[in-house]
């Protein structure tokens, strides 16, 4: 019995290889400056749910791609973040759906620059929710030149979404616009745009022809697979959209 407790109160200091556990918040080296961090939320009926986004190290300098899900994870990040001497210097938030912009408030709040799209702010805004602090006004934009770019391929999982492309290490962050291989569907369409999503995958599989390494919203970590997986079923839900 004594060994049963022991057990269940190492459980959550257990640090397992290539990963590293801050509280409620994982972090996961992708590359040498990459790192994938997913935070967790009980959404209904899916239950507990996780989401990833991107920490992009520049030098002394990080750029975080999407938000964690709540205060308490974006705070474990910044902790990390500065635990390892470096300074995080702006974010930029992928859609305006709360897995990815939900902690802006915090950020503007702390004077760290946060990047959203125009129509993500006017999302955000009809939402009644904070908008980011800087704006992206075109299709294209260097958040660090040569270091991380923001590329808008078209309607999908929302109407706003983006992807983010890291070229030194060829990963592309498709946050939700993008399913992992484990998904049978297109999960919440509530804001997709399904007859547009197939399309604008191509756009993105057209522009990246060198891709290594995939980062889904939801999911694992893949290959350019994920893109071809995520607009079959794109494909497939639109069809039977046409068949009602």
């Amino acid at each position: 019995m004594k060994s049963i407790i022991l057990l269940i109160l190492l459980v959550p200091c257990l640090v397992f290889a290539n990963n590293e556990s801050v509280k409620q918040l994982k972090i996961k080296k992708l590359s040498d400056n990459v790192y994938q961090h997913i935070s967790f939320k009980r959404v209904k009926p899916w239950g507990l749910v996780e989401a990833s986004g991107l920490v992009v190290i520049n030098g002394t300098e990080v750029h975080m791609i999407d938000t964690p899900w709540t205060t308490q994870g974006t705070k474990e990040l910044i902790e990390w973040i500065e635990a390892k001497g470096l300074t995080l210097k702006n974010t930029v938030v992928t859609h305006f759906h709360e897995d990815a912009s939900g902690d802006l408030p915090l950020l503007n709040d702390l004077k760290i620059k946060t990047y959203a799209t125009s129509l993500t702010n006017k999302l955000l805004k009809s939402n009644r929710k904070e908008t980011s602090s800087d704006e992206i006004s075109s299709n294209t934009f260097e958040l660090a030149d040569g270091v991380v770019s923001i590329f808008y391929p078209g309607a999908g999982h929302t109407e706003d979404n983006i992807v983010v492309w890291v070229p030194k290490e060829k990963i592309l962050f498709g946050g939700c616009f993008v399913k992992s291989l484990h998904a049978k569907s297109l999960g919440n369409t509530g804001d997709a745009v399904i007859g547009e999503w197939s399309n604008s995958i191509q756009k993105v599989i057209n522009r990246y022809p060198d891709i290594k390494l995939v980062v889904p919203g939801h999911g694992k970590v893949g290959d350019v697979s994920l893109l071809t997986h995520t607009q079959k079923l794109a494909l497939s839900a639109k069809d039977s959209n046409k068949k009602l």
